[in-house]
């Protein structure tokens, strides 16, 4: 597990260490450069000094130990007067002025002049220069090196006092509640920890609202399938007290119509479920022609049954991107309603078309319709429109789930539902793409 305060430690230290290496590269070669220019003002004072005393004396008083420095004298015919360190490999002949000689002893730093009837030349080697350079610099240095582990234990505390408000949101959110979802509080955080915190704010809101959903719905299918159960738990009863075959046909009768009905509503329960927003599907091109042809053929026994008549009115090419089985839940929905609620004679009518560029289904029967006032209403879970003198009920009971169902797939799509009145002075259902 990686540890954003070790992590923090090892490159602020890493960033110290690199930046320190360099000030001392900078500082060692700021040194080489002062040392050089001492060095060579020396080597030009030795030679000023020959002239104002004899050589005799002169070369007398240097030795092998005087700062590495080798002298060689010529005279005017090129004749070596003096070597005072003949094993050293230098250039026999005097190049006037300051050079840099290779050798297989490393770099000198050479210097000529002419001094009286003599040729003089200096010699040292650059290594010297080199120590004392490096020297100066690690002198300077030194006193870094030895702070590095204070700053580094420095760094430590530092990064772990500003890592404190994460400690603090962890341990409010390890001894919270597992039904506590009230946000956390934003007080005494600094900014860079407060977007972290309103993500979980954000995240706790949605789980809040997805839990108060799933306990709502549970409740509520939890009520409307009690009176379901208990229906057919009493007719299953009454099929055991019947003393003849004719009541005892008819009860069963009975129970199979309620066994139906409790199926439908835990099939249509199921079907919201999946239609809800954590609720996964497989989006694909959908031609939509084809759907709504697959729907009608499966719909057109029932209506038959019911004394309906169900037919496609209009059909236009069209495709839209979706969960095909979404959307083939909601087209079963409104054609099951629609069939369900037209009266035995009537029709219901399905139509494809485009209009401006989008698809659009519509779906009208001949049935009571919905009034305006309640045409919100309606797609609310387990809402029934109340029964009147314009609103026969069919012989299939409804649950209250269809339009839901129809609203919950539509909003997850961006889809638009909008109820209206058909033509025939029923209902009309009205889905734009």
């Amino acid at each position: 597990m990686r540890s954003i305060c070790r992590t923090l430690l090892i490159w602020l230290l890493a960033l110290v260490i690199v930046g320190v290496g360099f000030a001392g590269w900078l500082i060692y070669r700021q040194a080489l450069a002062e040392a050089n220019e001492l060095f060579d003002y020396q080597l030009q004072q030795i030679a000023v000094a020959f002239p104002s005393e004899p050589l005799s004396s002169v070369l007398s008083s240097r030795s092998e130990s005087d700062e590495g420095v080798v002298i060689q004298i010529w005279n005017r015919n090129g004749v070596l007067m003096y070597y005072s360190h003949p094993r050293v490999p230098l250039a026999p002949h005097a190049e006037l002025g300051f050079s840099t000689e290779m050798t297989p002893r490393g770099e000198w730093r050479v210097y000529s002049a002419i001094v009286g009837d003599n040729v003089v030349q200096l010699a040292q080697p650059l290594s010297i220069r080199n120590r004392v350079a490096a020297g100066v610099a690690w002198r300077t240095l030194w006193p870094l090196v030895l702070l590095l582990p204070l700053l580094g234990l420095a760094i430590w505390v530092i990064v772990g006092r500003g890592l404190v408000p994460l400690q603090r949101v962890t341990h409010a959110l390890d001894t919270r509640h597992p039904e506590a979802l009230d946000p956390l509080s934003e007080q005494r955080l600094p900014h860079e920890v407060r977007p972290v915190v309103r993500a979980l704010n954000a995240l706790l809101s949605r789980l809040s609202a997805a839990l108060n959903t799933q306990k709502a719905f549970v409740a509520d299918a939890a009520h409307e399938l009690r009176t379901p159960l208990a229906a057919v738990q009493i007719q299953a009863q009454l099929v055991a007290r019947a003393r003849d075959d004719d009541t005892r046909r008819e009860t069963l009768r009975d129970l199979h119509e309620g066994i139906a009905r409790t199926t439908r509503l835990a099939e249509q329960l199921l079907a919201l479920a999946r239609s809800e927003p954590d609720g996964k599907g497989i989006e694909a091109q959908v031609d939509l022609c084809e759907l709504l042809e697959e729907c009608v053929r499966g719909y057109v026994l029932v209506a038959q049954e019911r004394g309906v008549d169900l037919g496609i009115e209009a059909s236009e090419p069209a495709t839209v991107r979706g969960d095909p089985d979404s959307l083939r839940v909601m087209f079963n929905n409104l054609i099951d309603n629609a069939t369900k609620y037209t009266p035995r004679g009537g029709r219901v009518d399905v139509c494809l078309k485009v209009d401006d560029g989008r698809p659009l289904v519509e779906i009208s029967d001949t049935g009571p319709g919905i009034s305006a006032e309640e045409r919100e209403r309606v797609f609310d879970r387990f809402y029934r429109v109340g029964e009147g003198a314009n609103r026969a009920r069919t012989d299939v009971a409804g649950s209250g789930l269809g339009l839901a169902i129809v609203r919950r797939i539509a909003d997850q799509r961006g889809t638009k539902v909008v109820l209206g009145q058909s033509a025939a002075g029923g209902l009309k259902v009205s889905i734009r793409f």
